[in-house]
């Protein structure tokens, strides 16, 4: 009888985080790798990602990521830390999982990452006296390396049961997606980069 092995979702993100750097050659610190592990298991439950903020007034909840940041700014501390690293790491997950779908909408992904950098930026300041200040700075000045490596292991898990050669070639031309084109030189199709280049022109 077959035996297998259950993994906790620490380790499970622990591995694909260390295969999306390694994959992207993308350093990092432990420190940071472990702030990532928590943060997406965090995200597991999808509730966490629309929670609303404690409030202690009859003010309405913040709906947008500029709203937030505002009310953080205009914060006292611990509030303007805790609504800051909400905020810093919604535009992270948000931008990292679901870029492609946020390009459709008015508002682009560009201001996630924006808003996300500006975020993480103001928490590496007020964090100064603890050691998250400096996790904090590498997300601010490298917010978009790790919204791909984010971005890595979604492709890699939406595409564990996508096998279909055509829709995996469709996607790398719309998009120009590494994850595809490493998934079709694993199936034996070889796309050469220029190939992109034509059909994006």
């Amino acid at each position: 009888m077959g035996s297998f092995l259950l993994i906790s979702p620490e380790q499970h993100f622990s591995e694909e985080l260390k295969e999306a750097m390694l994959r992207l050659k993308i350093k990092s610190h432990p420190q940071i790798e472990t702030y990532l592990v928590h943060m997406l298991k965090h995200y597991l439950d999808s509730r966490n990602l629309f929670a609303p903020f404690q409030n202690e007034t009859t003010e309405k909840q913040p709906e947008t990521l500029a709203e937030i940041y505002l009310i953080a700014l205009n914060s006292d501390s611990p509030k303007n830390k805790e609504m800051m690293k909400i905020l810093a790491d919604r535009a992270l997950y948000l931008s990292g999982f679901f870029g492609d779908s946020l390009h459709k909408k008015m508002i682009d992904v560009d201001y996630y990452v924006d808003m996300g950098s500006a975020a993480y930026s103001n928490l590496s300041i007020w964090s100064r006296e603890d050691n998250l200040s400096s996790i904090y700075k590498t997300f601010s000045k490298r917010f978009t390396e790790y919204v791909d490596v984010l971005n890595y292991m979604s492709e890699k898990s939406s595409l564990k049961a996508d096998d279909n050669v055509l829709s995996l070639y469709e996607k790398y031309l719309k998009t120009g997606s590494e994850m595809a084109r490493h998934k079709l030189q694993e199936l034996g199709v070889v796309v050469p980069k220029e190939q992109l280049k034509i059909n994006k022109a």
